[in-house]
């Protein structure tokens, strides 16, 4: 009598990350109420430090990501036809969608009037610890030593160096071909490490959210409802109205099909609250969608320290508007006009870390309006942060995707095949369709 042994697969059930996210989030909710109705110190402290910690971990990165991501970007637009285009292009693009962004924040705190009945007055603001205004933005730009920028987190003045020594190695050729080798090591040892971050990121949501909830309550957040309203209202039409009109009519791609592959990028982004720190999975899905490689490695690290829709447009515009009713101040035509050119112009202010205090008090100095405004505004950041990121993101992801379809460089098949979210192919390390052999004795 013989047996025989047969092997079978079987598949191991995983939690997708967007789940993994939801969960995260929707514990966090729960935490952070039990927390502030129970009054558990302990719990609102301990959300508190997991929150920070997730940000801290991201931030940690960002300097030395953003200086070789920028560095290898440039020089990699040596291996692109037509490069000079390219760039123009993306930035003709940034532009574009930023005055509408900022078109339809205008309208939303317009018709809104945001400020009304909220009950805050002038004494409910406090000054900002930093301010930004024109000639601090001009003259930040150049750092006065190379130490400072990195150990300050000055991202702008990283942007700059980064430049500089990329466009220095294109023109130092071969001769700099040994440092662009090590730079693009370091990149991907970089990214690499921040991926291990990103996998950190349900936890990290779980103690955003409920610290936002413990610490902030729903009182607070019904001062200001409908101002929190406008921002994701507004965030909402430009990320599910504008930018799939464009992708339609523009790029003739089909919207749902972006939404399918760059979600994981705009999921991350509104958890980590950092264009930034999103970076090597916005470059990651943006290639997936199509737009080749050595373009998407500029643009998309160009945009995430510079294109900003919710951050720098939408936000910037409800806020300015929310202030000006608090502090009973008339804007006018002119204003308006202004603050469409601080959106457009100012937005690299932002620098893809999370909040916009920078813009905002840039805005209002440009308009004269009072900085202690910034003050009514910092409670509710954190909640406002999340979807201006995300809106951030898939800006940044739509750019590129744009400019690439209209230069006939966007591999079509590539983009209609995407089905596995990238994020969850890495995060699992394996290909998304392992399995576990288990022997099974018959």
């Amino acid at each position: 009598m013989s047996s025989v042994t047969s092997t079978s697969r079987v598949r191991v059930p995983k939690v997708p990350f967007w789940a993994q996210i939801l969960i995260g989030l929707v514990l966090g909710v729960l935490l952070g109420w039990l927390a502030r109705s129970q009054d558990i110190s302990w719990l609102h402290t301990t959300l508190g430090q997991i929150g920070d910690i997730f940000v801290q971990l991201l931030k940690l990165a960002v300097a030395p990501l953003v200086f070789f991501a920028i560095l290898v970007s440039i020089t990699n637009l040596r291996k692109v036809n037509n490069a000079a285009r390219l760039a123009t292009r993306t930035l003709l693009w940034f532009m574009i969608t930023s005055l509408i962004a900022v078109a339809i924040g205008l309208a939303i705190g317009l018709i809104t009037n945001p400020g009304a009945g909220t009950g805050l007055t002038p004494k409910d603001g406090k000054l900002p610890e930093h301010a930004g205004s024109w000639i601090d933005f001009l003259t930040g730009i150049i750092p006065t030593d190379i130490i400072t920028p990195f150990t300050e987190l000055n991202v702008l003045q990283i942007v700059f160096m980064a430049a500089v020594a990329g466009i220095a190695a294109l023109q130092l050729g071969e001769k700099a071909k040994p440092i662009l080798t090590l730079s693009e090591s370091i990149l991907e040892l970089l990214q690499k490490a921040l991926w291990w971050v990103i996998r950190l990121a349900p936890l990290g949501t779980l103690g955003l959210i409920g610290f936002a909830i413990a610490d902030y309550g729903w009182d607070l957040i019904g001062k200001y409802a409908t101002f929190t309203a406008d921002v994701y209202v507004g965030c909402a039409l430009v990320m599910f109205g504008v930018y799939p009109l464009l992708l339609a009519t523009v790029a003739k791609v089909n919207p749902l099909q972006f939404y399918k592959g760059a979600w994981p990028a705009i999921q991350l982004a509104f958890v980590s609250r950092s264009s930034v720190g999103t970076m090597p999975v916005t470059q990651k899905v943006t290639e997936r969608l199509g737009v080749p490689k050595e373009y998407a490695s500029f643009a998309v690290p160009f945009g995430a320290t510079t294109k900003m829709d919710g951050c720098a447009a939408i936000y910037p515009a409800l806020a300015a508007i929310f202030i000006a009713q608090i502090f009973d101040v008339q804007l006018s035509i002119g204003d308006y006009i202004l603050i469409a050119f601080v959106s457009v112009i100012g937005s690299a202010a932002t620098a893809g870390l999370t909040g916009a205090t920078v813009m905002l008090t840039l805005t209002l100095s440009t308009l004269g309006l009072p900085l202690e405004g910034v003050g009514l505004l910092m409670a509710i950041d954190p909640v406002l942060d999340m979807m201006r990121t995300a809106t951030n993101v898939a800006g940044q992801v739509v750019s590129p995707l744009i400019v690439a379809a209209r230069e006939n460089i966007l591999d079509r098949d590539m983009f209609n095949s995407v089905r596995v979210s990238p994020v969850d192919d890495e995060y699992d390390v394996r290909e998304a369709e392992q399995k576990v052999s288990v022997p099974v004795a018959a």
